[in-house]
């Protein structure tokens, strides 16, 4: 004899808010708000050593390229975030 599966419809429906909730902010996005606001809104950040095309450590990016780019090296990540933070905030204020 085949099993038989029951299945429970439930007729109670979530509603769905018209409008998305924000997220909370992250640690990480308190601490560097423009790298936060350059990765969702207008571009990308690159950090390492990638190739020979740039001797920089950190690296600010959008579609129409390189725009910022930090040092050869820094004392410790932290200090090369905030350098990417300073450096995207004065790009954004010079350019829009």
């Amino acid at each position: 004899m085949p099993n038989k599966r029951t299945t429970n419809k439930s007729t109670t429906r979530k509603s769905i808010p018209s409008k998305p909730t924000p997220l909370a902010k992250s640690d990480l996005e308190r601490a560097f708000p423009a790298i936060a606001d350059w990765v969702n809104e207008r571009g990308w950040v690159e950090i390492g050593f990638q190739d020979d095309f740039s001797g920089a450590f950190v690296r600010a990016l959008d579609a129409g390229g390189m725009v910022w780019e930090g040092k050869f090296s820094y004392p410790s990540l932290d200090a090369a975030l905030r350098d990417l933070e300073n450096g995207i905030k004065n790009w954004v204020k010079e350019n829009g």
